[in-house]
């Protein structure tokens, strides 16, 4: 045990008792040994478990006490990821799995956005989840996009259950800051090395928000949180490919499986996030989580006051500075692009290890690339969706600058994060250089997008899939919450005609 505060390692972890540790100080923490192995069963009998903590923050919930900041943020939480879904449904990625769904012939319950399909909660939750994750638009929070998964599993649940609007953003809310807390555990970051945050922590988000619509009781969310638990999954190794959205996919149909299986009566142990062999130890290894950020659970938004960003470019968040830093440079280089001899994107460790330098031969793997986002920036300004097609590849201009391009992290520039800091250096036959750095992207916490520039996303976005007249009503509707009755003009909306 660390004597300053409640972390703990994996190997003192695997004795230690569940959560007797929500309800100490770090004083008192501090004063604990390490229990043997063989206690610990005992121990967690005596202990006042997460998942209980989480459940009574689920079913006392009450929205009227929430900060407005927080409600404001998840409307528009909301309509982004909705609007980014609506796109997502046109990519190929989701044509894949829309076809999957279909050929299981589910019972017609509930929208899967941007297509005429409707399907059962956990299938419309899948094909959701990848459409929102598809293009990689989908706005990040606390640690990459830990809550991808939530939206795409509460659109069903709530279509289903008839959720009123107040109902969907109370949800969205709480899973939101049951993801946070997961997040905030690892101290090490970034969290849980190789496992993708947007499986790992957003079903339990997920799994949270749908226990909430479905109004399962409280003595049972302890197993709906259980359930999640065990359900976590996506390695980065993936990304690039067609799985990094089926991550997202999967984790929102796994929360409401966790929540309907939960409801049902199915167990799990109520320790499952934190017991001996448990989520943390299993998943985190050699990581020192806190539990600390789970005592302010229901006191404290993160959605207020933890880091987020509304992404401006559909593409890894982690490129975002450097595709702005070339943006500046352009105006620099002017008609001098012919010229450049040489690009070198100095950036921090975390874009390092996920950002590559080679000429993309797919879209996935293009949203990653410097060795093509920057170039495209350089040519023909900021990436949109029309950036991230294969006409756009072929581009012989691009093809040829990005065999200028080099790259190397900067220690410097830091670890990285969300706001993973970057620095172009761009070097003229003649030996002119020219250099920017950027610190922090558009949409984060330090250069927050405009209401106006939401918007103009959602209907960009919007566009892919219907007419401007059907954009404006979504909108309309979406701009309302937490307000109405009910959600039941949305719904044909969503679909394709």
């Amino acid at each position: 045990m660390d004597n300053n505060d409640s972390s703990f390692d994996r190997r003192g972890f695997l004795g230690a008792s569940a959560l007797t540790l929500i309800g100490m100080t770090g004083d008192a923490l501090a004063q604990q040994a390490p229990a043997p192995a063989a206690r610990t069963a005992m121990n967690e009998a005596d202990a006042t478990k997460l998942s209980q903590v989480i459940a009574e923050f689920i079913v006392n919930f009450d929205l009227k006490a929430v900060p407005q900041a927080a409600v404001d943020r998840a409307r528009v939480a909301l309509i982004d990821t909705i609007g980014v879904m609506l796109a997502g449904s046109h990519e190929e990625v989701s044509h894949l799995a829309a076809e999957m769904v279909k050929a299981e012939a589910s019972p017609p319950q509930a929208t899967v956005v941007g297509t005429s399909l409707r399907a059962s909660p956990q299938l419309a939750a899948l094909a959701n989840g990848v459409a929102s994750h598809a293009m990689d638009y989908d706005f990040t929070f606390m640690r990459a996009q830990a809550v991808a998964a939530l939206i795409p599993a509460i659109l069903p649940v709530a279509e289903t259950t008839g959720a009123s609007p107040a109902e969907v953003i109370a949800a969205f809310i709480i899973g939101a800051e049951v993801a946070a807390r997961v997040v905030r555990t690892d101290q090490d970051g970034p969290t849980f090395e190789g496992w993708h945050t947007v499986g790992m922590v957003g079903v339990i988000g997920a799994a949270a928000a749908c226990a909430r619509l479905l109004k399962v009781p409280v003595g049972a969310i302890p197993d709906v949180i259980g359930i999640s638990a065990s359900l976590g999954s996506g390695v980065t190794a993936n990304f690039g490919t067609m799985t990094k959205p089926l991550h997202c996919g999967h984790a929102a149909r796994n929360a409401v499986m966790a929540a309907l299986l939960g409801r049902r009566g199915f167990t799990a142990n109520a320790a499952a996030l934190e017991g001996r062999n448990g989520y943390f130890v299993s998943v985190g290894r050699g990581s020192t989580i806190s539990l600390e950020p789970f005592k302010d659970l229901g006191q404290r938004y993160d959605l207020v006051s933890g880091r987020h960003r509304f992404k401006p470019y559909p593409c890894g968040g982690l490129t975002h500075t450097a595709i702005e830093a070339a943006l500046e440079l352009r105006g620099k280089v002017g008609t001098r692009i012919s010229e450049i001899k040489g690009i070198h994107c100095f950036v921090a460790r975390s874009a390092g290890q996920r950002a590559g330098t080679q000429y993309p031969t797919t879209v996935e793997a293009a949203k990653f690339s410097v060795g093509y986002l920057v170039p495209y920036a350089l040519v023909h300004g900021a990436p949109k969706i029309a950036a991230f097609t294969e006409k756009a590849l072929a581009d012989e201009r691009l093809k040829a600058l990005a065999k200028t391009v080099t790259a190397s992290v900067d220690p410097e520039l830091g670890p990285g994060g969300d706001d993973s800091p970057a620095r172009i250096r761009i070097t003229l036959a003649d030996g002119e250089v020219f250099e920017q750095r950027k610190d922090y992207g558009s949409g984060s916490n330090r250069l927050p997008m405009t209401t106006a520039q939401i918007e103009e996303k959602f209907f960009d976005c919007a566009a892919q899939v219907m007419s401007a007249d059907v954009a404006k009503k979504i909108l309309a509707i979406l701009n309302r919450l937490p307000t109405g009755e009910n959600l039941n003009e949305l719904w044909p909306l969503l679909r394709k005609a």
